[in-house]
């Protein structure tokens, strides 16, 4: 994955809000609830929307696309969110943090993309979370997300989601986006055991390049959760009244989700090295065992080509009883072809006794 930032034009007054250089369409989704209520739906005019909201209960606006600047606007004014925290919603990726601007919180976080766990890209996506009195607003780059159990826990009542305010709903939205890197993690223990068999059998060049498309997704996921830990850690630390007691409970064990998830990924990155060196090792070796096999032949070769090579010089006897004799004998040639096969059979007993063979 290659990490690369969108910036404004250098000179650019901060809090300047600049769209996606490639339009993404924009979808809205609202959900809200008390203990005994709740309502979900799809937002086509927010204007009018947020001013029918009942001042009792708990918002979760859901903006999925970075493609509406008007729009953004719009929620800043209605919310009273700061130009900078709505400049880092559209300048991704930002690095994992929490912000606190006192009337609200804001927290960005990095989401798996479950749905491109085939290609080992390792990519994520931004989520930026505005924490408020009675809201939770989130924006993400693109449609899809893990937050369907938080949504199926809200649409049921189960747990205390729906008792809770929007600080806990704040928590199951970013332990959602935590516990989504386990299964990509899966993903990738399953690729590491099939590489590491492939390595150990016979490695091929698409073994290689299957290894370092891991490591890359690794890497990665490496990049977006390692500054989380932080990000989390002061949001289980933090002062704001936003935050309860009760809450700060269940972030402390997000953070240990965080540890957990970043312990698995060193341990797959360590593999993964391991796995290259093992690679390497093993094509070393096989080169070692090709080059021993063609240095036997040669050894094995050379004294044959020096007998032959004698008796392809072709001197005369007749003009001397020393100008190789052998040439008029009888059995001349057969004596030859003997003493060639004895050489190379003794040689390849030599070898076979000194356990090069």
């Amino acid at each position: 994955m290659v990490w690369r930032k969108r910036y404004s034009p250098p000179g650019t007054p901060p809090g300047t809000l600049r769209p996606p250089e490639v339009p993404q369409p924009v979808r809205v989704t609202a959900i809200h609830y008390t203990a005994e209520t709740y309502t979900e739906q799809e937002v086509a005019d927010v204007d009018a929307f947020l001013k029918d909201v009942p001042r009792q209960g708990v918002l979760w606006l859901n903006v999925d696309g970075l493609g509406d600047v008007a729009l953004l606007e719009k929620l800043g004014q209605h919310f009273g969110l700061h130009p900078l925290s709505l400049e880092d919603v559209l300048n991704v990726p930002q690095r994992p943090k929490l912000e606190d601007y006192e009337a609200y919180q804001f927290l960005v976080i990095r989401m798996a993309m479950v749905q491109d766990m085939a290609d080992l890209s390792g990519r994520t996506e931004q989520v930026s979370l505005f924490l408020g009195p009675t809201y939770v607003l989130t924006i993400q780059e693109h449609y899809g997300d893990v937050f369907e159990p938080v949504r199926q826990r809200l649409r049921q009542a189960r747990g205390r989601i729906r008792r809770s305010g929007p600080d806990y709903l704040a928590y199951a939205l970013l332990d959602a986006a935590i516990d989504g890197f386990f299964p990509v993690l899966e993903h990738l223990s399953d690729r590491l055991t099939a590489l590491e068999e492939a390595v150990l059998a016979r490695p091929t060049r698409e073994t290689l390049e299957e290894i370092y498309a891991v490591r890359r997704a690794l890497n990665g996921l490496r990049r977006a959760l390692w500054p989380a830990r932080e990000a989390v850690s002061a949001f289980a630390r933090s002062d704001s009244p936003l935050v309860s007691e009760q809450t700060k409970f269940f972030l402390r064990d997000c953070y240990d989700h965080v540890l957990q998830v970043l312990d698995v990924l060193e341990s797959y990155r360590e593999l993964s090295a391991g796995l290259m060196e093992t690679y390497l090792s093993s094509q070393s070796h096989h080169l070692n065992e090709v080059m021993k096999v063609l240095t036997i032949i040669a050894t094995i070769f050379i004294p044959l080509t020096f007998i032959a090579g004698i008796y392809g010089m072709n001197f005369n006897p007749d003009r001397s009883p020393w100008n190789m004799p052998e040439l008029n004998w009888y059995w001349g040639y057969p004596f030859s072809l003997l003493l060639m096969a004895a050489i190379a059979a003794g040689l390849v007993f030599y070898f076979r006794r000194r356990g090069w063979l």
